[in-house]
């Protein structure tokens, strides 16, 4: 028998068993939410005491089952942050119950927190993280800009592409190789202002999950992680406005109900104003410059009856920069999110999402005798069918399937009928994308945990187009041409996924885990970090799918009733069809850029290390990554194994967060990493008077290591007034720390023999101030 028919068997007889035993049970469901405004919460731990011990966490949408013999129970339900629920309840019947929690506003719980008070240590799910999004304006960043991208870049296993830049590395993986969610739809450029900035408004924010290893069987089409980031429905209860002012932005939510208790409605919309403040110089050749980005988050959502809820919701971003009558440059997302979830029985909830998304750019030259303009996209229409099923209070199962229909416009360039500029149209490429899986939490046991699953994925480039293809040389040894709907080439891929954890005690555990993941869209970048104007590809008969295989192994440990945290994670990965560019390679422009790309291995392995004080007036953590990020091509380095770019043996982030008063609040952050892995010339040689630098091993030298120290103050208004407000007040890198951004090479003026580094820096010290407010 196939391996693949085997899993489906012992699935079906383990789903059978537990349905035959489960028949005489009865079951319990509701939705978790916020009382105050009626938001959904997301992992709430539902307790049951009595006759028998059952547990549960809440899903995506506040929804929970359980099922339990008749009789007499006591119902938990509890949640960081918020007073726990306890209500004694009679079963004799099928039973819904909802729960409306309070907020606890003597719990002043650190960023990073789990949904229960030792859900790190008794979960069998590895590699997670949940940010609290309520207190993420304690951690001081750029320019007092709340960013989600920058605050998951302090934890062990993520490390941050670069200064300035909402780029991220996780566990050995390139910036593509990351799944970007919002509301389920994928987000291929998350950056405003060159990297600069996240695309994500933290006021619009709900939830965020990080998984860099041991993904569940949902998630597919990345190699490294999932961030999956879920917006505010809005409040249900009443209407709010929020917001703040900054030195570069500004930014409003307004939220409330559709119809009370039944729907409701989140506006979220952020600003910068550089371009204001340019044209309040004299200079005309300031004045005339364009620099600013907006981004608008909307969602709304209505119950139509207990079994039925619709959900709207959408993100839209623009970021515009321009030189004056010369140049122009503008980039965006769009993403679109219609969902409905369905209860087809009290076991069985269902979620059915139609998804659009869209990152494009527009490259404007204005010069007159050189005008022209470049426009490129990449956009996916998505239909997703998830299905969660409560077997018993021992198994829950979760399958359902997806079909996504890429679209990448590589350029199309036009120009004026003065231009000397060609107009250009490169093909457009499609492709179909298919996966379906099925997965099983299994609780095998008081002490043991298990999610195991396996996922079929499936990605067809389509025509029509004028496919080529090539040898190993780079040269073209055919050319076809294939029609609209045709399959050009094919991918299947299994990609199975476990998940365990073994309780030694009530406050420690040892956790493993085994993922393969398969990414079928990469992205093409000459920089070391992602820019707006990357080049996009898929898989094609010359360019294979990327494969990871990654082990894990972990050691979990809470102290102090719970207050203390401790992880020790250990992974090795093993990576193929990793993708280089020949020598010389330009990406921009290139309508034959599969020809210049060279195939390898890669491998990354690696020691984390974190510890957090979760509770109490001081709080924070410690997060510490000893790794090896390696590749190995043949046409590099003589087909011995080299550094990646993204490779960084030590890598520290210090938290601090102090609630001095009931209105002050103080934190600081400091971060060190080794330099970066880069190429620099190891001679030099004169052709014609021109200095010519050659190279030897690739990625054989390092940047200067980098630091950074960070401080921020938060003051509180003074409470019980309708208009709630505060300060926070800012520094970034404190100790004016000269961070190199970039170094380049160039011949000493006064002895051309001799060869100068030249160091390129953002940021030094920056202050920041912002006022929020919220009525």
């Amino acid at each position: 028998m196939p391996y693949t028919n085997r899993i489906v068997l012992i699935l079906f007889l383990i789903a059978q068993f537990q349905f035959v035993s489960a028949q005489n049970k009865k079951t319990v469901n509701g939705n978790v939410t916020d009382a105050k405004t009626g938001e959904t919460l997301i992992g709430a731990s539902v307790k049951l005491a009595g006759n028998t011990q059952a547990g549960t966490l809440t899903n995506a949408y506040g929804f929970y089952s359980l099922n339990t013999a008749e009789g007499n129970y006591e119902i938990a339900v509890s949640f960081i942050g918020y007073k726990t629920i306890r209500q004694n309840i009679s079963i004799a019947k099928d039973t819904r119950l909802n729960f409306a929690m309070e907020e606890d506003n003597q719990l002043n719980e650190v960023i990073i927190s789990a949904t229960k008070r030792n859900e790190n240590v008794s979960s069998p799910q590895m590699g997670l993280q949940k940010i609290d999004v309520r207190e993420i304006n304690n951690v001081p960043v750029l320019l007092g800009e709340r960013d989600i991208l920058k605050t998951i870049q302090l934890l062990p296993g993520i490390k941050s592409a670069g200064e300035g830049n909402s780029g991220f590395y996780v566990r050995g993986g390139a910036t593509d190789q990351n799944l970007i969610l919002l509301d389920e739809a994928p987000v291929y450029n998350a950056s405003h202002l060159l990297g600069f900035f996240s695309t994500f408004n933290s006021d619009a924010i709900k939830d965020v999950s990080v998984y860099k290893g041991g993904m569940p069987a949902q998630y597919g089409g990345r190699l490294a992680s999932v961030l999956d980031i879920k917006m505010n429905d809005g409040n249900r209860k009443t209407y709010t406005a929020e917001g703040g002012i900054g030195l570069i932005s500004s930014r409003l939510k307004v939220e409330g109900p559709i119809v009370k208790d039944k729907g409701s409605f989140m506006v979220s919309a952020r600003r910068t104003y550089m371009d204001a403040l340019l044209s309040l110089s004299p200079d005309s050749n300031i004045n005339s410059n364009i620099l600013f980005f907006y981004d608008l988050n909307a969602k709304a959502n209505y119950q139509l009856d207990e079994k039925n809820t619709l959900y709207l919701s959408g993100y839209f971003g623009r970021d515009k920069l321009g030189i004056a009558d010369t140049f122009g440059f503008n980039w965006g997302n769009t993403t679109v999110t219609l969902r409905w979830n369905h209860l087809y029985s009290n076991r069985l909830f269902s979620n059915t999402s139609l998804i659009y998304s869209n990152y494009n750019y527009v490259i404007q030259n204005f010069m007159e005798e050189n005008n022209f303009e470049v426009n490129s996209s990449i956009k996916d229409f998505n239909l997703k069918q998830d299905f969660e099923y409560s077997l018993s209070n021992s198994h829950n199962l979760k399958f359902g399937l997806n079909a996504i229909h890429h679209t990448i416009a590589p350029g199309k360039l036009t120009a004026t009928a003065t231009s000397s500029v060609n107009e250009t149209r490169y093909e457009d490429r499609k492709g179909l994308e298919l996966a379906t899986y099925i997965s099983d939490e299994w609780t095998v046991s008081p002490k043991m945990n298990l999610v195991y699953g396996l996922r079929l994925s499936s990605f067809s480039l389509m025509g029509p187009g004028n496919i080529k293809t090539y040898d190993a040389e780079g040269n073209t040894t055919g050319t076809t041409t294939y029609h609209a709907g045709e399959f050009v080439k094919s991918y299947f891929n299994l990609e199975p996924r476990v998940s365990a954890s073994y309780q030694l005690s009530n406050s420690s555990s040892l956790k493993a885990a085994y993922t393969r993941n398969v990414q079928n869209v990469h992205l093409m970048s000459n920089s070391t970090s992602t820019s707006p104007t990357d080049l996009y590809i898929m898989n094609s008969n010359n360019v294979k799918p990327e494969i990871a295989d990654q082990i894990a192994g972990g050691y979990f440990r809470n102290f102090n009733d719970d207050n203390y945290e401790f992880s020790a994670e250990v992974y090795y990965k093993w990576m193929q069809n990793q993708i280089e560019y020949r020598s010389g390679t330009d990406l921009r422009g290139n309508a034959n850029v599969e020809a210049d790309l060279l195939y390898g291995d890669g491998r990354a392995y690696g020691l984390e290390l974190f510890f957090k004080k979760r509770f109490g007036r001081f709080n924070g953590w410690i997060g510490y990554t000893w790794s090896r990020t390696e590749r190995q091509f043949d046409a590099f380095n003589n087909g011995k194994w080299f550094y990646a770019k993204q490779d960084r043996t030590h890598d520290l982030s210090l938290v601090g967060i102090y609630k001095a008063s009931t209105r002050w609040t103080f934190s600081s952050v400091f971060v060190y990493n080794t330099g970066n892995a880069v190429t620099f010339p190891s001679g030099k040689y004169q052709i014609n008077g021109r200095t010519v630098f050659y190279y030897t091993e690739k990625n054989s030298y390092r940047t200067p290591a980098y630091h950074r120290l960070d401080v921020s103050a938060t003051l509180e208004g003074k409470p019980g007034r309708k208009l709630q407000s505060s300060w926070s007040f800012g520094i970034y890198n404190l100790y004016n720390r000269q961070n190199a951004f970039s170094i380049d090479f160039k011949d000493d003026p006064d002895d051309a023999t001799k060869t100068q580094a030249v160091r390129t820096t953002l940021f030094g010290i920056i202050p920041s101030v912002t006022w929020n407010f919220k009525f």
